[in-house]
């Protein structure tokens, strides 16, 4: 991946699903703000707006920050059309200075009452972006890709992928498939609790949605997990290699074997037993700026 590319993501930055400005009230849109304008200021070098959000939630976060790179993760191509969306980046690009980046995905058939044929719409909806005007340039967006034909697409038809819910066999999988230049940005979610079992439990609080969805159990039964993993919740073996369980530096540590593995940014999701994923973890997001000072 080109230097400057490198730059553009930094090496570590903020997944969440909680950005959405259109889902809250007044004071919930200030809280963001001040959320985003904070993780700014402590260094991460991309902003992650995860739970398929808008393009108008993308431009509030640009609207709020300054610096940082904004990219959505991800955006369902089955609720904006592309016509849509070419049109809302075109209005953002006079704030957004080139820092907002695309990030498209195609849900789940649970999910999407439209869902079919995810591939072909992939690259019908590509299409179109490439014959917008202006144009969505291929190095401002990114796919949610987790099989061989979806990462080849994301490497010639975008900068790269953002695989969500992988595995350091993954991202190996994933560079291999990518070729050395495309970039690698998987999703890591952290639960900062040393108490094992308590981890645990927060972490199958979140994962025992995805594990309703195809997309990922077939995904991860290609990687050697099986059904049984996949039961009450998921095993102790499957949560240990989805997530950062612990301290930060145990989450510096499983950050390294995914960098080991080829990913050029990694986006931590931080988990709290009382949210889950779904709040402002601001003291949680202060201390791992701390404990990854030298990577921010």
């Amino acid at each position: 991946m080109a230097s400057e590319t490198r730059e553009e993501f930094g090496r570590i930055g903020i997944w969440s699903g909680a950005l959405h400005r259109s889902r809250v009230d007044d004071a919930g849109r200030g809280a963001i703000e001040e959320a985003v304008a904070e993780l700014e200021d402590l260094g991460y070098g991309t902003l992650w707006l995860g739970g398929s959000p808008s393009p108008d939630d993308a431009a509030a976060v640009v609207d709020a920050t300054r610096t940082v790179t904004v990219a959505t993760g991800i955006l369902s191509i089955w609720e904006h059309t592309a016509e849509e969306v070419t049109a809302r980046i075109a209005a953002l690009d006079a704030s957004a200075r080139g820092r907002f980046v695309l990030g498209l995905g195609v849900s789940h058939g649970q999910l999407a009452p439209r869902y079919a044929k995810p591939y072909s719409a992939m690259v019908a909806y590509l299409d179109a972006l490439d014959a917008a005007a202006p144009p969505v340039d291929r190095g401002r967006r990114v796919l949610a890709a987790l099989g061989p034909k979806m990462l080849k697409l994301a490497t010639d038809r975008a900068l790269g992928a953002h695989p969500y819910l992988v595995t350091t066999e993954h991202t190996a999988e994933a560079r291999e498939a990518l070729g050395p230049d495309a970039l690698l940005a998987p999703e890591l979610s952290v639960v900062l609790d040393t108490d094992r079992d308590r981890a645990r439990t927060t972490a199958r609080n979140m994962l025992d949605m995805y594990l309703q969805l195809p997309n990922y159990t077939n995904n991860l039964l290609r990687l050697g997990f099986t059904e049984s993993d996949f039961a009450d919740g998921g095993s102790a073996r499957l949560l240990d290699a989805l997530f950062a369980l612990g301290d930060t530096e145990h989450v510096r540590a499983r950050t390294r074997e995914y960098f080991d593995a080829g990913a050029d940014h990694i986006a931590l999701q931080v988990l709290t037993a009382d949210e889950s994923g779904a709040g402002l973890p601001r003291a949680e997001w202060r201390e791992l700026a701390a404990a990854f000072a030298d990577e921010l």
